[in-house]
């Protein structure tokens, strides 16, 4: 694995004018080329599956010594499809109907002062691949595929575990759906990603106020796209295509 290089001299330094250059350290492979049905939160869908590939002037393997030690990480990553595009003070939650206000800072919106996210994945593991060196095996990401990734730390779960915490208008949870996948169409889904689509779709991936049990959602997920209709609170899978937009 190569050493890293020589880093620009203005990179993670305070300018003058309070600004900080940050750059990606590493890119997540997942199964979600859009946004549509990524889960809301991280460690919603564990069975998902994503691969942390480093940059190359970060594929130094040191900078991983002593992280297999570790279940969970966090990871800071960028809002990349929101960057560049404004921010509000206020934001509509979807999960109160996409009607009812709240503070940008009270909720995880993408439209933020700085376009910023945050998850705790599963470490699964390392993997040494030719051409991008060690990669990290993650589980449970609410990624989309290509996002940059600025910044990973360990979870730390006497420090970092609040099961007291109040959560403010989230209490509750998230509703979940009863899937009818059909399973001719079930088997067109490769067996080591069936469980996390099911999980995926059983989240309810359409946004909170959308609630027409005659519309045709189309999710795409690795190589596929998954059309379904949701009605009261059973999703009905339609159909399985290969999806033409995405190579492979």
């Amino acid at each position: 694995m190569q050493s890293c290089g020589k880093l620009p001299g203005d990179f993670g330094r305070l300018a003058r004018d309070g600004s900080v250059v940050i750059r990606p350290i590493a890119r997540i492979r997942t199964d979600f080329p859009a946004k549509f049905g990524i889960p809301r939160q991280s460690g919603l869908v564990k069975e998902l599956k994503g691969l942390i590939v480093f940059e190359p002037e970060f594929r130094n393997e040191s900078m991983l010594r002593g992280i297999e030690g570790f279940t969970h990480l966090w990871l800071i990553w960028l809002f990349s499809e929101n960057a560049g595009k404004g921010w509000s003070p206020t934001v509509r939650p979807p999960i109160l109907g996409g009607n009812t206000r709240m503070g940008v800072f009270a909720t995880r919106a993408p439209f933020r002062p700085n376009p910023l996210g945050l998850s705790c994945v599963e470490f699964a593991g390392l993997e040494r691949r030719k051409g991008e060196g060690t990669i990290l095996l993650v589980k449970g990401a609410d990624l989309m595929d290509g996002t940059p990734i600025f910044d990973i730390k360990p979870y730390l779960a006497y420090a970092d575990s609040h099961p007291e915490a109040a959560e403010g208008f989230r209490t509750g949870g998230l509703p979940r759906l009863t899937v009818d996948f059909p399973p001719p169409l079930l088997a067109i889904v490769p067996v080591d990603a069936q469980k996390a689509l099911l999980e995926v779709l059983a989240n309810d991936p359409r946004p909170a106020y959308q609630a027409d049990p005659q519309r045709v959602y189309g999710l795409n997920f690795g190589h596929l796209e998954i059309k379904f209709r949701v009605r009261d609170d059973k999703l009905i899978v339609l159909a399985v295509e290969k999806d033409s937009k995405i190579g492979g």
